[in-house]
Parts: C-alpha cells; structure tokens; sequence
C-alpha cells in the first residue's frame, strides 16, 4: 500500500497541502509542533475514520474554518474524508471512496494502515482502554461489519447506565433494562468473539516477530482477560447472561454497567508472567514493537497486500538492535512513513533509501541532505 498523492484543505495546522509521495520510505524532519504528527494523523484519519489524539472530530479542523477536507490517492483509489463544525464544536464526517459515499468502516480496505506512536509505549503498563483501542482498531481493519456493532454497543452502555442511575434514585423500574441487557448481552459477545478470534490470528505472527527480535527471551502471548469467563460449555453470550443476572444489584447500586467488552482487558505475557507486573522499559519496548509487526502481518493477510506503516517519532524509544530490525521491515514494505526531530535518530541506511521531507508549520518541501540532489 502507498499514498501517491495526499491532499489537505483547513486541516490542523495545513491551510492548503497538496504533495506526491514516491514509493520506498518518507522520512519526515522537523521542530517540535510544527506539523508532523498532524501529517501522519491526516493519513490514519483517511485510513481508518478516526484519530487517535482527538476527542472530537471538530479537533481536525483549522481555527476559523468551517470544514476540513482530508483526500488522498492510494493504489489508484481515491479516498475523500470531509469533517464540518458542528455548532456545538463537534464535527460531522462525510466519507466517500472513489466517489461514492460510505460508511467509515469502508476505509480500512481502501487504506489499511499500522500507527506506531509514542503513546503505544504505554500500551503494556498504561490504562486497559488503551489495550481495548488496539485491538479494536485491529477488529474494525479486518471485520468491515464490527464497527457498527462497536458504536451500537457504546451508546446501549451509556443508555443503560443512564437507567441504572434512574432505577437506583428510584425513577425508573428495573424491568426497563431488559431491552439494553439484550442489547448489551448480543453485540458485546459478538465483540468478545471478534476480539479472541484476531488475538488467535495474531498468535503465531506476534511470537515469530518477538522471537526475530529477543531471541533469547520466551514467547511473547496476548492473552484475553475478560470479567464474564464462560463456564464450561457455556457461550460468550450466555457467560455475559449469566453475570448481568449476578451483579444485577450492584450495578443498580453503582449507576454503571460492570460487565461487557468495555470492562475487559488484554495481556502481554511471557511463559507464565504478565509483562506489566516484571518487564523492563527494554522488554516492553520489544514486546510493542513485536505487537505492530505482527499487526503488519495480520493485515497483510487480510487485504492481500501490506499496509502502510506510520512511524510517528518512535526511533528515539529504541536501542540499535531495534530500531535495525524495524528498518528492515521497513525496507519491506512498498511505502512508510517516519517521523522525526533529527535524522541523527535514524539508521543511516534508513536515510539513505528515504526521500525526505521538511515540515514547518503549514508547508512540506522535499529536503536537500548533503551529496544528494533534490
């Protein structure tokens, strides 16, 4: 997969951006805040539907501008996202794919792409909702369907949460919850089921990217840590039946649903261990970057041809045996992107196979490094 042609009116930081990308790796250079990250965000926007930094999608849009408008050509298709400002701050999102309007879960199959920022270096000791985000965003690049489902359970859970306030200040009877317990009991184990079955795809792709790059260490496993555990011969669905009947009371006494997909969480481990509770900075690093290789693998699998990596200014985390692994993979690939401060960062072999780019707020130019033209 590769971005020929990436076109950006009102976003961020871009008034007007309009560049063609050649194939092999890009390589990106500038100061801090001066646009990177919004560039490699744009594309994951195309990509993907959503971004990964902002809370609304009103964010993406330029201050003072009405609408942003994100446009890319990849592989010969044309993939065109418009968000307008809403009047509460918000935005409204308008997807077409060589245009013909579709839902944003089109995207992932016009644009599959792999981010690899900062924040995932917390994936393995930070919060479970940043574990849930990427597995999720793993679900939705390869089961067109999930996405809906996923929206459909989140607004079940906030209505049901908002009825469970009401049960609990005695406003409302508890019989009213039967329909979002359906709602709740049917998509959220159809998410649990989506959720295994792409760690079990993921399984042999993450140890065999984990063993190219720790030899030495034991297999590297995400294992899926859920609070609704079916009992033997039970369902998903029928475990999640079973724990909303148990904790029917306390829930009412809390005013929020306890049990579902939005409770779960994964793990990292190695033989016996979960990395979060003995794994050195080193060895989480290892283990992240073997989760984004094997995501590499497993959406190659899916669309029949490797996405595009985004590698948001993550050379710096890693020590030299890493980062000349994931270099190779770059190398791999027909296209990828790389952020950076300084390409002092970078492999020197990296630099020298990239065209590199210059951004300062606003613009992108091609750079002019020593003893190569322009």
């Amino acid at each position: 997969m590769r971005v020929e042609r990436l076109q950006l009116t009102s976003y961020r930081t871009y008034a007007q951006l309009d560049v063609s990308f050649p194939t092999g790796p890009q390589v990106i250079v500038g100061a801090n805040a001066t646009g990177k990250t919004n560039l490699l965000e744009s594309v994951l926007v195309l990509g993907t539907g959503r971004s990964h930094r902002a809370s609304v999608d009103g964010e993406l849009i330029s201050w003072g501008a009405d609408f942003a408008r994100l446009e890319a050509l990849a592989d010969g298709n044309t993939v065109d996202v418009v968000v307008a400002r809403t009047p509460t701050g918000g935005g409204r999102k308008r997807v077409q794919v060589n245009g013909v309007a579709r839902r944003p879960q089109a995207l992932a199959a016009a644009l599959p792409v792999v981010l690899f920022a900062p924040e995932d270096m917390l994936l393995i000791v930070g919060s479970p909702g940043l574990r849930r985000v990427a597995i999720d965003t793993l679900v939705a690049q390869t089961v067109p369907a999930s996405a809906a489902t996923m929206s459909n359970y989140a607004r079940a859970v906030t209505q049901r949460n908002n009825l469970l306030r009401s049960v609990r200040d005695g406003m409302a009877d508890p019989a009213e919850l039967r329909y979002w317990d359906g709602v709740v009991i049917e998509d959220g184990a159809q998410i649990v089921d989506w959720r295994r079955a792409t760690l079990a795809s993921m399984a042999r792709p993450l140890a065999d990217a984990h063993g190219e790059i720790a030899p030495g260490e034991e297999t590297l496993e995400l294992r899926y840590l859920t609070n609704s555990p079916p009992a033997e011969s039970e369902s998903t669905r029928d475990a999640l039946r079973r724990r909303l009947a148990e904790t029917a009371e306390k829930e009412q006494w809390n005013g929020a649903t306890l049990v579902g997909p939005h409770r779960d969480d994964l793990a990292f481990a190695s033989g016996d261990r979960d990395l979060a509770g003995f794994a050195s900075r080193g060895q989480q690093r290892t283990a992240i970057l073997a989760f984004k290789l094997a995501a590499l693998d497993l959406l190659t699998a899916a669309h029949g041809r490797p996405p595009l990596l985004l590698l948001d200014d993550v050379f710096s985390e890693l020590d030299p045996q890493r980062r000349a692994h994931l270099v190779r993979r770059i190398g791999d690939l027909p296209q990828a992107f790389v952020t950076t401060t300084t390409t002092d960062d970078l492999d020197p072999a990296l630099v020298a196979a990239a065209t590199v780019w210059e951004v300062t707020p606003g613009h992108l130019e091609r750079a002019v490094l020593p003893g190569r033209a322009r």
